[in-house]
């Protein structure tokens, strides 16, 4: 699965969950998490490791972070060979974290079975939604942090996504992506 979203969306922080309950469920799961690289420096902080504290200690889980190394597209220039190593050392999930910086950090699609948009309820409106780019690609669109307060916005947004995506050109004839 590949995952991405603006960043505050709460990647991390829904893999940490998602994959506990993975876990929990008897699998195997990898993370394969990509942060930025400063172009000033050439440095990454590598930090949403840091932000999945169970599910690194979980015996059942594999949590790789990766630089982008000044590679376009959310992921790294070796991200493929990853999850296929992954697959080979028999981790039945891998997850894949984008940078997850904005609309065209899609790569990931076309690596993964699914691609999921995690987005927050203060996401913008439907005018966002209908942006060609990462939206045409998801194969999910996840409205995060939907509780408290934000349960009244995640709503509007969930609305104005799946209104949204009624305009977009269907990339399969099997799937239409949900929200």
């Amino acid at each position: 699965l590949g995952l991405s979203g603006p960043p505050g969306a709460g990647k991390s922080t829904f893999i940490e969950c998602f994959g506990k309950m993975l876990t929990e469920r008897k699998h195997k799961v990898s993370v394969l998490a990509v942060d930025p690289s400063s172009s000033t420096s050439g440095g990454s902080l590598l930090g949403d490791k840091t932000r999945m504290t169970e599910l690194s200690r979980d015996m059942n889980a594999y949590i790789r972070p990766s630089p982008t190394s000044g590679t376009l597209g959310g992921v790294t220039r070796t991200t493929n060979e990853a999850i296929l190593l992954c697959e080979g050392g028999g981790y039945d999930v891998v997850l894949v974290e984008t940078v997850g910086v904005g609309q065209s950090e899609f790569a990931v699609a076309d690596m993964v079975d699914m691609f999921i948009l995690l987005l927050p309820p203060a996401g913008g409106d439907e005018l966002q939604g209908i942006k060609r780019g990462i939206i045409e690609m998801a194969d999910l669109v996840a409205i995060n942090k939907a509780d408290g307060d934000l349960l009244v916005p995640a709503r509007r947004i969930q609305a104005e996504y799946v209104s949204a995506m009624k305009l977009l050109r269907k990339r399969s004839k099997v799937w239409r992506p949900k929200v």
